[in-house]
């Protein structure tokens, strides 16, 4: 059973939500003064070109529990939550959105949780509000897909929502990872985990920040960061298809050796090595994938860099 005594943290990435701050800060105080617990809001400005970063200041100014950390130009999403969780002090740590479709509302359902025993709880969309269809079928398309793939079990429809001990915030902050999936790294610590259902809303001001170029990026980091499949499906596909043209060359043998084999035309192998062209040029693609990913962990360059925090006592 854990202290009511103890102190919890909410981590927000921000960037370019000048419009949605001051709801933002309303909605989150109000929901973390329901848990009686001192509580402090840890609110990253991830690069912002608007006026976020000035509305930021001004609500630390005016709100000892707010602390605001600037980052020096826009990292990126989950560089600015890894930034937000390394500046974090609570013993329990809520990571969610700045758009407010991650309801603050749902912390004290999750902070019983934890008070359970459970080190992660995160949130699990049941319904998803505001989303294109396409949206909505691509990315459970995808959750599933990663589920079967990854070398960890992952929670199907389950996003970087969630409420973590201090004792995983500590080991996710010692992992030098460059490439971050946070939600990966946080099914691969383990500990005991639980589930709290929400309805993802809609957002509560502002265009979506996360382009589908950005989100396709983020899906198959998450993919090439825990899966080696992509990998071993292009060896297996190899021995596939050296399989197939050895038998095809004995079956011609065998044609030329009985009934003979006349000429067919070029037009079949000019398709068979366009195809086969293709494949090399996939398995290329997958390892440069792999090596890419390498390539930034050997220059051991930092994660993020801290412009300034503003916030008492900081």
């Amino acid at each position: 059973m854990r202290l009511a005594s103890s102190m919890l943290s909410a981590v927000v990435p921000i960037f370019n939500e000048e419009d949605g701050i001051p709801e933002l800060h309303r909605r989150l105080k109000a929901a973390l003064e329901t848990t009686g617990m001192p509580y402090e809001m840890v609110l990253v400005d991830d690069g912002s070109r608007d006026r976020s970063a000035d509305l930021l200041d001004g609500l630390a100014a005016q709100d000892p529990t707010v602390v605001a950390v600037h980052l020096s130009r826009n990292f990126g999403h989950q560089a600015a939550l890894a930034a937000g969780l390394a500046q974090a002090r609570g013993q329990a740590v809520v990571a969610l959105d700045a758009d407010l479709q991650d309801p603050p509302e749902v912390i004290p359902a999750m902070l019983e949780q934890w008070r359970a025993g459970h080190q992660i709880v995160y949130g699990q969309r049941i319904k998803r509000r505001g989303d294109p269809l396409t949206k909505r079928a691509l990315a459970w398309m995808y959750y599933r897909v990663i589920r079967d793939l990854a070398s960890v079990s992952l929670p199907t429809d389950a996003g970087d929502f969630c409420l973590m001990d201090r004792s995983v915030v500590d080991l996710l902050n010692g992992m030098p990872e460059r490439n971050r999936y946070i939600r990966g790294l946080r099914a691969w610590v383990g500990f005991r985990q639980s589930a709290v259902p929400f309805e993802r809303g809609e957002r509560f001001a502002g265009e979506r920040k996360y382009s589908f170029r950005q989100s396709l990026g983020l899906a198959l980091n998450g993919i090439f960061s825990f899966s080696r499949a992509p990998l071993q499906a292009a060896t297996w596909f190899g021995v596939g298809v050296s399989a197939i043209s050895f038998l095809l060359g004995i079956w011609f043998l065998i044609r030329k050796l009985t009934v003979g084999f006349p000429v067919q035309g070029w037009a079949s192998i000019v398709v068979i090595v366009l195809f086969l062209g293709g494949v090399q040029l996939i398995t290329i693609g997958l390892l440069g994938e792999y090596l890419g990913r390498i390539y930034d962990e050997v220059k051991q360059r930092p994660l993020y860099v801290i412009g300034r925090v503003v916030g008492t006592g900081r």
